[in-house]
């Protein structure tokens, strides 16, 4: 598949500061910028959270482009060229297209990241996988990615089919591909109008489905059904990838220094295997959000980006691992099947972070899972087992936030009082590195601007407060909270 280093560009990051500039990382911390370095995030940062609105005025996508390895002229090896691109944009401003050109080489790079050394297969697995573009204005769009060998004889290269969206659904998308998939077997021409038929239909909201009629030559006209999972927060995410790479007590170390906010790095052969675990990785922080460098496929051109000083979680194909094992503070995670070494490097605490008590119930919440449960099932129990922790953690932070007498003014966190009002030593250690964040940061500022908010986590601190107030205990920072 992918080969040897390509070493005809001695500046990667020097051509990807030009070939990127619509697509740089947007920095969203309000006091710590002018504290820390500045450093170029080359292509993307925080994975989306998806949107949970009810209307559905939003289209499927925005693109759906092929992408083809072509030979390069006069040179060898292939580079990835769009093949097919629905719809066209016909009707732009020079300044728009400058912009979708640069997007549009962002897609072909993501899409075949291992670089030009490719030559032609009688046989190749497909595979889905996602990434994250982020624009200059710090807006994020999902580009679905499936790659698979074109119906022919002999040997050929891959292609790849990209969808381009402003909504995060993993499986509703890995859904659609395989009926682009069955099309392309026919022709490529089959493909335009079932795209179309999705693309005039209007999202549905979590919980609905949408009906998508389309016909088939010698089949007739068949009827699709796309059901959005009601959990919609969790429906860009299958944990099941994660939990077979890593045992549970691996994967909360990984827990444990991605909630520090520190260099993280995912090694893997397939494509879909990193893209799942980043993006499951970053799930597990809910109610937070990861705010540094993100991408969960690292092309070639872009592998600089493991040398950045600041915080990233990022995939890497095994092929490049000789690039990022000369790095020190950070932990890298080889995902392989059998490995003999799961962790890489590391600084050597990860097993320490999380508090004793919280981390067994962890691991006892984390064991009730079956092995024969579905998507939506396993990750209810995942999910739910680590909202509980942050729950036992952070969960006062209401009783932090100093208002005046209208409500509705912005608050003032009293970080100090937040931190004390912790019971036990071992979760008030925790808290105090962890209300350093900029994850934590970032989800203090939105509670000081809406002091009414009713979201998901905020129902099971409820409960919880609910519950231990009936049992009449007192547990970490129940103490001070409930009355």
């Amino acid at each position: 598949m992918s080969g040897q280093t390509d070493d005809a560009d001695p500046s990667p990051m020097k051509k990807l500061s030009t070939m990127f500039s619509s697509l740089q990382d947007k920095r969203m911390h309000r006091d710590k910028s002018e504290k820390e370095p500045s450093v170029p995030q080359p292509v993307a940062t925080a994975p989306e959270r998806p949107s949970t609105q009810e209307g559905c005025s939003q289209f499927f996508f925005e693109y759906l482009v092929v992408v083809s390895l072509k030979r390069k002229r006069n040179e060898e090896g292939y580079e990835p060229q769009i093949t097919y691109q629905f719809p066209k944009r016909d009707t732009m401003g020079k300044s728009q297209k400058e912009d979708e050109e640069k997007s549009m080489k962002a897609i072909t790079l993501f899409c075949f990241p291992e670089g030009v050394n490719w030559a032609p297969l009688t046989e190749y697995r497909s595979e889905t996988f996602s990434f994250v573009l982020t624009e200059i204005d710090g807006s994020r769009r999902n580009g679905y990615c499936r790659r698979l060998l074109p119906h022919g004889k002999g040997a050929r290269p891959p292609e790849a089919y990209c969808i381009i969206s402003r909504v995060a659904c993993f499986g509703l998308f890995s859904k659609i591909f395989d009926e682009v998939e069955k099309r392309r077997q026919i022709s490529m021409a089959m493909i335009y109008p079932f795209m179309l038929s999705l693309r005039e239909s209007p999202f549905p909201a979590p919980g609905n489905t949408v009906t998508i009629k389309s016909f088939i030559p010698e089949s007739g006209t068949e009827i699709i059904t796309l059901t959005r999972p009601l959990d919609s927060w969790l429906e860009h995410v299958d944990f099941r990838t994660l939990f077979r790479c890593m045992t549970d007590g691996e994967v909360l170390q990984v827990f444990a220094a991605t909630v520090l906010e520190r260099r993280i790095i995912f090694i893997a052969d397939e494509l879909s295997t990193l893209s799942q675990v980043v993006h499951a990785v970053a799930a597990l922080l809910y109610p937070f959000t990861w705010q540094h460098t993100f991408i969960s496929i690292v092309p070639k051109v872009l592998i600089d980006v493991v040398m950045a000083p600041t915080p990233y979680l990022l995939g890497v194909q095994r092929n490049m691992l000789e690039f990022v094992t000369d790095q020190s503070d950070l932990l890298i995670v080889d995902l392989s099947d059998g490995a003999e070494k799961k962790f890489i490097t590391q600084i050597g605490d990860e097993d320490s972070i999380l508090p004793p008590k919280l981390k067994e119930e962890l691991l006892q919440a984390l064991r009730v899972r079956k092995e024969n449960s579905t998507t939506e099932e396993l990750n209810a129990v995942i999910s739910e087992a680590f909202i509980s922790f942050f729950v036992k953690t952070v969960g006062h932070f209401a009783d932090h936030i100093k208002r005046s007498s209208n409500k509705q003014q912005q608050g003032t966190f009293q970080k100090k009082n937040f931190c004390k009002a912790v019971e036990t030593k071992a979760n008030r250690n925790f808290v105090k590195h962890f209300v350093q964040t900029q994850m934590f940061d970032l989800f203090i500022q939105e509670v000081e601007k809406q002091p009414n908010q009713e979201g998901f986590f905020h129902k099971k601190v409820a409960e919880y407060r609910i519950s231990k107030n009936k049992e009449g205990t007192k547990f970490g920072w129940l103490k001070s909270a409930v009355v």
